[in-house]
């Protein structure tokens, strides 16, 4: 498996929690925990676009 294959999977892997929790964020009804879990969903796409963003060795144009 090459670097950009693994960095790729990771990618993906984060961008599907990212997912899962704004859909748990959906069908939470607490206000304070769904901003909670919508914060996190967030900043987990944005790791997982820096991690994007490295594994292209930063050639990817935002």
């Amino acid at each position: 498996m090459s670097v950009a294959d693994e960095t790729g999977g990771r990618a993906e892997r984060i961008r599907a929690k990212a997912e899962e929790m704004r859909e748990t964020a959906e069908r939470t009804s607490d206000p304070q925990e769904r901003q909670r879990l919508r914060d996190k969903a967030r900043r987990l796409q944005e790791r997982s676009d820096q991690v994007t963003t490295k594994g292209d060795h930063g050639t990817n144009v935002l």
